[in-house]
């Protein structure tokens, strides 16, 4: 073997595929920023002028949807294992779809919260109001970027590129997927507990 194909066969020093090492970056920073936020809004509440108020009841069915899709995208990383790519593309799909759902069902919940007069900034703002929509936009933007990750797995199934002998991307798509709902059933508990 030359040396130049003994560097490509060579494995990471981590034992880790440089993709999925990233993906474990990525999460880590992004629960970094959710703690950080997270004590932010805790000592800021101990401060006063603190608005009390009820969270909208439809937060609820958008932590439920959530929950969902990260069912059916395990049904999708399952049935790539299993070779099964039709099955994948209808998983990835769901998933998808319910991704979708649960930012619309965001959107109208802040709509709720506007009617409850909590705002985000201005004369009117109180800092609750603010950290909410700044913890739940936050999340839905990087929901936006899972559904992005799941579009791009999609169309790799379509090129035969998702199956049981490549199993990176809708394994990272996965983690990525689950993390985030995780990360969402925390940030619902903490404000449910400390609105």
């Amino acid at each position: 073997m030359h040396s130049s194909e003994a560097l490509n066969t060579k494995q990471p020093a981590t034992g880790i595929h440089p993709t999925r090492f990233l993906l474990i970056l990525m999460i880590v920073s992004i629960f970094m920023m959710f703690a950080g936020l997270s004590s932010g809004y805790i000592v800021r509440r101990n401060e006063g002028n603190w608005l009390e108020f009820d969270l909208p009841a439809g937060f609820i069915y958008t932590t439920l949807l959530i929950v969902v899709s990260s069912i059916t995208l395990q049904w999708a990383w399952l049935a790539a294992r299993k070779d099964n790519l039709a099955q994948v593309r209808v998983a990835l799909v769901v998933t998808f779809g319910l991704g979708i759902v649960f930012l619309v069902g965001q959107w109208l919940l802040w709509g709720q919260l506007v009617e409850q007069r909590v705002f985000f900034g201005g004369t009117d703002a109180n800092p609750s109001g603010s950290f909410l929509y700044v913890l739940v936009g936050l999340h839905g933007f990087h929901i936006i970027t899972g559904l992005i990750f799941l579009l791009k797995v999609l169309r790799k199934s379509f090129q035969y590129q998702v199956h049981s002998r490549q199993m990176l991307s809708i394994g990272n798509v996965t983690i990525y997927w689950h993390f985030l709902g995780a990360l969402w059933l925390y940030l619902y508990l903490f404000l449910l507990l400390n609105h």
